[in-house]
């Protein structure tokens, strides 16, 4: 049968089926499972071949070849179809493209390949598709008991053969994302390195100081599109882990080839391994970087610029996404680039954008109109980059909503570990702090805040497990009907409260949304009440395939705003209904494509476009999903050279 999500782009695009949907159910499961483009295309082009209620037969005007071929039940291509594919040519050969996890094919190598490769006799002889590789890989996973041997076993796979893995995120991203990226990454890096197996990505240290503009020549692809970077400063809501950050840019980097359809050859996690101030880690005889304090001021800053300067020289239109940099740096590096790079900060600007679009949701789901943000009162609890960056991110949608620059400044209230931040301590604040503070109850603790100026919405960016505790939480809903609550640290075990804690002390009135994920709540009354993951990974990857498709210039501010605006149009209203504020996160390809068509848009009407052709400027729908990576295998051809 068709997958929810091909069977969400169907109905899109033709509206209900036809009474031949039955007969034609099995045809459109491996045309939509086996297409390399996105599921948009195959929908359209499957839907034109349907006949109509009135004419279910083929008359002798339709043209046969346009009519989807048969697939084979047995033999070597049982589950495959055989039409043209474009192949791949490789310079290898034999048991060098077994080890190889991006031509790797596994045990899927057809016969006519295996002579053609020479990889006759390296393989056992039975022939396993793609989808019976899926079925054994899922059924050996599912057998393990907890979710960090589930994530060691994708990232084997990972190393292995990255088709199948990526395949297997974009067919099960619901099961797959926790184990791959939050809350499951953040045991991953702490134990990276005693788990260490194989390298992957690259590494660069102070001792790399003036190579850096060859080091980059290591790297064997030449087509990067996408770098994600992490000096592991800041990972997640655990602090300074050094090099084993690494787990960050490597799970980001598999959501971007997996959501939003970036080919795996063309992206690639790096790590700034600058020292670290974690005892643990400066002790530890497994640590795997250098074991010496963090590098700060004028040589931390050269250092990431040398890197800024070798990546760029050698991928001029690459995309550098800044990840779990601390704050004492993040601000800085990003004011530093973002006007002469094609980059931006995850942690400031993809969580800002990603609450934003959640905000619009739940002003949605109360029965609001979106442009009353700046009628909203909202408490940010914590005020790092996180925190401060969904606050820009939130006062610039209020200024394009129409609120005048004092009115949107008059609906933040942020706390730091001091209480709220006001004009008594603006000395001690960054620049981009300052136009936040207030200029009465300085230091007011959360809890007071929520007593005098009852806010409708509660962001928590602390990472202190627990803060929102039952008396905060019943004051906030003892004033308003339907409180926002958006406890966003991640893991789960640094949230500021859980979704059954929340649901419990607001009597089930609260709409909420976390960082990490969390089960339907199901309360004594009988009633069940819905989550929402509020996760940058519904933001980054379309944003970051709009960017580097369009040849942007550069993220600007409103190609966020325009990204949050698209995400938030997402939501069906039924799950709105049922408190729920993003989209299921099955459909998050759906998600990335056309977040990606209206960050394209944003980038021409601006003049940031510098890749755009005229002819693809007429179907931006068509053209991403016909760039957006499908994970099958293709045809591989050996890279020959003939002399004569």
């Amino acid at each position: 049968m068709l997958s929810s999500s091909a069977r969400g782009l169907a109905t899109r695009y033709r509206g209900k089926a036809s009474s031949s949907w039955k007969r034609n159910s099995q045809k459109a499961a491996v045309v939509t499972s086996s297409s390399p483009k996105s599921y948009v295309v195959v929908a359209q082009r499957f839907f034109a071949t349907l006949p109509t209620e009135q004419d279910d037969v083929m008359e002798d005007s339709v043209v046969p070849w346009e009519v989807p071929e048969e697939i084979p039940d047995e033999g070597e291509w049982a589950g495959c179809r055989r039409n043209f594919m474009s192949p791949l040519q490789i310079s290898a050969r034999g048991s060098d493209i077994l080890t190889n996890p991006l031509y790797s094919k596994g045990t899927a190598f057809k016969n006519g390949e295996r002579d053609r490769l020479r990889l006759r006799g390296l393989l056992p002889h039975r022939i396993m598709n793609i989808h019976k590789q899926i079925d054994r890989f899922l059924k050996s996973m599912r057998d393990l008991d907890s979710n960090i041997r589930k994530n060691l076993m994708l990232e084997d796979l990972h190393d292995r053969n990255e088709t199948l893995y990526h395949r297997i995120l974009v067919d099960h991203m619901e099961e797959m994302a926790p184990l791959i990226y939050t809350p499951t990454v953040g045991q991953a890096c702490q134990e990276y390195g005693w788990r260490f197996r194989r390298p992957r990505g690259m590494y660069f240290s102070e001792e790399d100081r003036g190579h850096m503009a060859a080091m980059v020549y290591n790297w064997p692809q030449h087509d990067v599109h996408v770098i994600v970077v992490t000096d592991g400063s800041r990972i997640l809501g655990l602090g300074d882990l050094g090099a084993n950050g690494m787990g960050i840019p490597i799970g980001k980097l598999s959501l971007y080839c997996a959501a939003g359809g970036i080919a795996p050859h063309r992206v690639l996690p790096i790590v700034l391994d600058v020292g670290t101030d974690n005892q643990e880690l400066l002790e530890d005889e497994f640590y795997l970087g250098a074991q010496k304090p963090r590098l700060r001021g004028p040589e931390y800053y050269h250092m990431v610029d040398e890197f800024m300067e070798a990546v760029r020289y050698r991928w001029p239109n690459v995309l550098v996404q800044f990840e779990d940099f601390d704050s004492s740096v993040a601000q800085r590096l990003l004011d530093k680039y973002r006007n002469d790079h094609l980059c931006f900060n995850d942690d400031i600007q993809g969580t800002g954008a990603t609450t934003l679009a959640g905000l619009l949701g739940a002003i949605r789901a109360k029965g609001e109109e979106v442009t009353s943000l700046g009628d909203q009162r909202i408490l940010i609890v914590g005020a790092g980059s996180a925190g401060i960056g969904i606050a820009q991110v939130l006062y610039g949608a209020m200024l394009e909503q129409g609120y005048t620059e004092e009115q949107a400044k008059n609906a933040f209230f942020i706390c730091d570990q001091q209480g709220l931040i006001g004009q008594e301590r603006i000395d001690e604040l960054t620049p981009e702090t300052r136009p936040f503070a207030r200029a009465e109850d300085n230091d007011m603790s959360m809890l007071d805040v929520a007593k005098k100026h009852k806010p409708t919405i509660v962001l928590g960016v602390t990472a202190v497990g627990g803060l929102f505790n039952e008396e905060f939480i019943r004051e906030v809903a003892a004033n308003v009907e339907r409180p926002i609550i958006f406890p966003l640290s991640n893991p789960t075990t640094k949230a500021e409260c859980t979704a059954e804690q929340a649901f419990e002390w607001t009597d089930g009135r609260c709409i909420f949304a976390s960082g990490s994920p969390f089960d339907p709540v199901e309360m004594e009354s009988g009633e069940t009440y819905y989550t929402s993951q509020c996760n940058n990974m519904y933001v980054f990857p379309g944003v970051g395939l709009g960017a580097t498709l369009c040849g942007a210039k550069k993220v600007s501010d409103r190609m966020l705003y325009i990204a949050a605006k698209a995400l938030a149009e997402c939501v069906p209203e039924e799950e709105l209904g049922r408190g729920q504020v993003f989209p299921h996160i099955s459909n998050i390809r759906m998600v990335s494509h056309k977040i990606a068509v209206a960050v394209i848009e944003e980038a021409m009407r601006d003049g940031l476009a510098t890749k755009i052709s005229a002819e693809d400027a007429r179907d931006l729908n068509e053209f991403v999903a016909r760039k957006m990576y499908y994970p099958e295998y293709v045809p591989l051809v050996e890279k020959r050279t003939v002399t004569i």
